[in-house]
This record gives structure tokens, sequence and C-alpha cells, in this order.
């Protein structure tokens, strides 16, 4: 059961049944002023319940929404996280949507809006202090879905300091290194107004370069690979705006790169829809590996041993 809380972080929140282990949830509500961007910024949290809900250093996931819609997705996958935690599928960890328009979640190139500035010197600092969550970049991560998704790929990728882990749900970038390059079936649902007023008039394309996700991973792969970050980047194959193809972009671009990440193409769905919470589940399924890794298989580690000695014989370097 999950509840809307529109009070402060600390009313109180219904008990976890000692008999069932039920784990309920609350939507926490609030605001944060700002000067970074049109302020002030609301903002949802998903706060699990159970034992030492108030003192347990938790993970903590920013949970990026799409251009058109907003916080309430929070609302819409609680019952997926809730079920998750419920079953033991996943760690429960504090879930955290900002509402943010259509900003691309970018720093604006005129600097008029700074919502990438804003989201890691204010809104992540501003969450660490109000919730007990871990300060370690393996549990923090970063997540979204279409201009979420893309905004988590930028984010994880520009800081991989900071996020340890990027899930990115039918990101909406586009199939290119240059925007030169970018065929007009790719970006026909962006105005050229709407586009210019987030990477300048004229339009800048060294400034989309410099925050597109596949360019990034092209230019810093070598610091990329040392981060050893965990990426899960799937998208529908029939996806109506055609993000299938700029999300197969991104995972070559990562593979080209020896960038590891796990990639999954959704056999017939699309942008919206009633496969979104099943897909949503098997990111979060990714996330659950990478918290909670398995334990090491003798058999997985006899077989390296042997390939190893297979390789030195052919002549490979290992």
């Amino acid at each position: 059961m999950v509840h809307v809380n529109d009070g402060a972080a600390s009313a109180a929140r219904p008990a976890t049944h000692p008999a069932t282990h039920d784990v309920f949830a609350t939507i926490e509500t609030g605001q944060l002023a700002t000067t970074l961007v049109p302020s002030p910024v609301d903002y949802r949290v998903l706060v699990p319940d159970g034992p030492h809900a108030a003192t347990q250093a938790r993970p903590l996931m920013l949970c990026l929404h799409g251009g058109l819609g907003g916080h309430d997705l929070l609302e819409q996958v609680a019952p997926v996280f809730q079920d998750m935690w419920r079953s033991g599928a996943l760690p429960q960890m504090i879930v955290a949507t900002p509402e943010t328009g259509h900003s691309f979640y970018l720093d604006y190139r005129d600097g008029s809006q700074r919502w990438e500035t804003f989201l890691l010197s204010e809104l992540l600092p501003h969450l660490r202090e109000r919730y007990p969550v871990s300060r370690q970049r393996d549990r923090t991560l970063v997540g979204g879905i279409s201009m979420g998704g893309m905004g988590a790929l930028r984010l994880g990728l520009k800081y991989p300091d900071i996020f340890g882990v990027i899930a990115a749900w039918e990101p909406a970038i586009e199939p290119a290194l240059a925007w030169r390059d970018v065929r007009l079936e790719d970006r026909f649902w962006r105005s050229a107004e709407l586009m210019e007023i987030r990477f300048g008039r004229p339009f800048d394309e060294a400034y989309w370069a410099a925050n597109n996700p596949a360019t990034i991973a092209a230019t810093r792969a070598r610091d990329l690979r040392a981060a050893d970050l965990r990426i899960y980047l799937e998208v529908g194959s029939d996806d109506v705006y055609g993000l299938d193809r700029g999300t197969e972009f991104m995972h070559r671009t990562l593979f080209d790169h020896g960038i590891k990440h796990e990639f999954c193409t959704v056999y017939g769905a699309d942008h919206i829809g009633p496969t979104i919470a099943p897909r949503f589940r098997d990111g979060l399924a990714f996330i659950a590996r990478i918290l909670k890794p398995q334990v090491p298989d003798w058999r997985v580690t006899r077989l390296r041993e042997l390939v190893v000695v297979q390789k030195r014989r052919a002549g490979i370097e290992v």
C-alpha cells in the first residue's frame, strides 16, 4: 500500500505488519527554493517503511520523468517498487522525482535555466540531508524514462564520481555523435524553437555534442571504463518516436568503446502502454543484481581458470 503524505518528512507512517512482513511506502512531497531554475521546484520521494526505517542508510535513486510527465511518475511506478520490496527482489531504497517540466535536465546554453547544476548542487545535497541515504557512489543511482532516460544517461556519464548506476528506459536520444548527422525522422517531434531555447540561438552544435550521451561515451570512454559504471539501457522495438534507433546507437557506441552495460530491445513494445510496468520491473531487477551481487560460483571460477590456460597456449595475452 502506498500512502501519499503532503506533510513533513517526519510525519507518522503506517507500521509494518509483523506476520506478513508487508512493506508499506509513503510518498512525501516537498519544495526546494532555488535561483538556478524557475523556483520553487516541487519533488516527491518514495520512502519505504519498516524496521530501522528512520536510521538505516539506504541507496538513493533519482527517478527522472519524461517530457510530457511530471513527478506523478513516482505514483505510477511506486507499486512496482513496493511489490519488489515486499518479495525481497529489490533492496529498499529512497526514490526521488523532481518536477522539472520539459527541461531536458540540462543547463541551458544561455544560462537562463541550470537544471543539471540544480540537481547536483542543490537537490542531491538536500535529499542527503533530509533522508537517511548512503553517500557512496555505488549506492547513488540515476534512472529515468524517455526525456528522463536521456537525463539519466547524461548525468551518469558526465559524473561517474557521483553516480554508480544508470538505468535508462526508452531514452529520448538521437542516433548520432554530431548534430549534422541527425536525420529529420529522429528529431521531427522537437521544434527548432524548443531546441534553440536549450542549446542556443543560433543552435550551438558543439554544446549539443557536449551534452549528447553517445558523444560523451565516445569521448570519455577510457574514464568511463575505469569508473566501471553499471548501465542498463532498454527500448521498445516499435517506439512511435523511433527512439529504438537512438537507443540502439547508444548501445553500439558503448559496445564499440568497451563500456560494459546491459541492453534490451523489448519486442513489440511502444513508447507508452501496458508494457511499461513490466519493463520498469526488468530494469529494477538489473539494479537489484548490482546492489545485491551474486555469491561467486565455483564452476564459473573453474571455467575462467581453464580459459586463461587456453588463451596462454594460444599466445593470447591475459
